[in-house]
């Protein structure tokens, strides 16, 4: 099949679009090519995800159930079985892209899945990786897998266009595609639609990049192409390490104004003001998700290979990195004040998600902190409606139920770490020994038992 054949079915939703990864990006974008009744099949290798979707049920809290049926009802399915790929035309790929021990890139999952999908291959099959990575990764790691595995002997189309040059004329006919278009998955915001957030694409040759175009203009109200894999790859860590290194600058300033006696939170507020050159950006105990505390060491590494270093970048890094040390600091710092010691206290961690509600547990700085707290002698408790229960994960091991909102003058401390809305924080603050506020969740409540850090 060539390029203006797909084109054409995707612009009649028959073309059928395979999603590798049902996680908090490709489950959301599936559920989004459904409503424009598009075939999708979901593919994953976790098979509790696989069978709670043939069953109807969701297992991300902000997507409800009924989501899922509707989209069943359309066609979705979801397997665990590779082999199905054979009839899908477009293929996106949205599986994780962690850092190992080494804060060195792990592209495992990447690897794995497009080994995967090599002998499955098909020509004219649209390829594309959505998953964050260092600029290079389509065309230096995945693509040659998918040339050297593929049964039939097919390339990716590059340079000029070949449907127009007739059948054989340029490879054509044993041709696939391949493209980058990076995730804009914003967990928990709910005042852009995702349709309405623009899609950058960017193919291997302008036929991949049209192709890649013409499915995501199906589903979303804007794309916006760029010249490469590489420059649309560049994007995402961009728009991610511009917020990284705001979000030092404010805790970098908030360790300073802890000092001077000053509100970092009064100062953010003021210049928010200005009509122009400022924007807003917001301290914390660290960061969490999948972006922002991983992206920046994808280029910090990759740039080593141009004997380049990014030196703003791994400062900024090295701040987010240490925040929840300072949490850990504070805490002490508030026990000592009530004559007592990390050793033995009874410490409730209040939120344990990444940010405010949401049930996304990845790179959270409260299980940095609980760790800590831990290491010290703490007695350590959390609460957090979205989390019953924490197991183990690929950097934690903690085996925690959730604490009921009981009885909350038996802790020693209560650390507000993630700033629920549900959280009623002026009954809280009523019925605990010491506060201690990594958010400013207790902004207008004034008590000698609050600590904001």
């Amino acid at each position: 099949m060539k390029s203006d054949q797909l084109i054409s079915k995707i612009q009649q939703r028959q073309a059928r679009v395979g999603i590798i990864g049902l996680g908090y990006v490709g489950l959301p974008l599936a559920l989004l090519f459904s409503e424009q009744k598009f075939a999708v099949t979901g593919f994953d290798i976790d098979q509790r995800k696989v069978e709670a979707l043939a069953q109807g049920n969701s297992y991300i809290y902000r997507i409800r159930a009924e989501e899922i049926r509707t989209a069943k009802a359309q066609g979705f399915s979801a397997t665990s079985d590779y082999a199905k790929l054979v009839e899908m035309d477009a293929v996106i790929i949205c599986v994780p892209t962690p850092l190992n021990q080494y804060h060195e890139p792990d592209l495992s999952f990447i690897t794995d899945t497009t080994h995967a999908i090599a002998p499955h291959l098909q020509a004219g099959q649209l390829v594309v990786l959505e998953s964050t990575t260092y600029p290079g990764t389509t065309e230096e790691v995945m693509l040659p897998i998918l040339e050297k595995e593929n049964k039939k002997g097919l390339k990716a189309a590059r340079g000029a266009s070949s449907s127009a040059s007739g059948p054989g004329a340029s490879g054509g006919e044993k041709e696939f595609f391949v493209a980058f278009s990076p995730e804009r998955e914003d967990p928990g915001n709910t005042t852009v639609a995702r349709r309405d957030i623009p899609k950058v694409v960017g193919g291997v040759n302008a036929e991949a990049s049209e192709l890649a175009g013409a499915l995501y203009g199906s589903i979303f109200q804007r794309t916006v192409p760029v010249s490469s894999p590489a420059a649309a790859e560049m994007t995402k860590l961009l728009e991610n390490i511009y917020r990284c290194v705001n979000i030092a600058l404010v805790n970098e300033l908030k360790l300073l104004c802890l000092r001077m006696g000053l509100d970092i939170w009064e100062v953010i507020e003021a210049a928010s003001t200005k009509p122009f050159g400022f924007h807003p950006f917001y301290p914390g105990p660290g960061l969490g998700g999948h972006c922002i505390p991983v992206d920046p060491f994808y280029l910090s590494w990759k740039a080593k290979e141009w004997d380049f270093r990014t030196r703003f970048i791994e400062l900024a890094g090295e701040i987010n990195t240490n925040m929840p040390y300072h949490v850990l600091a504070s805490i002490g710092g508030a026990l000592n004040g009530h004559k007592k010691s990390v050793n033995g206290s009874r410490v409730l961690i209040l939120g344990v998600a990444y940010k405010r509600d949401i049930d996304d547990l990845r790179e959270s700085p409260a299980l940095t902190i609980i760790e800590l707290l831990q290491k010290e002698g703490a007695e350590v408790s959390y609460h957090d409606p979205y989390f019953p229960f924490i197991g183990k994960g690929r950097k934690y091991d903690l085996q925690m139920k959730r604490t009921e909102l009981e009885k909350l003058s038996q802790y020693d401390c209560i650390v507000i770490v993630t700033d629920h809305s549900d959280y009623d924080y002026r009954k809280i603050v009523g019925e605990a020994q010491l506060v201690v506020d990594t958010r400013n969740a207790t902004k207008g409540i004034e008590s000698p038992k609050v600590v904001r850090c």
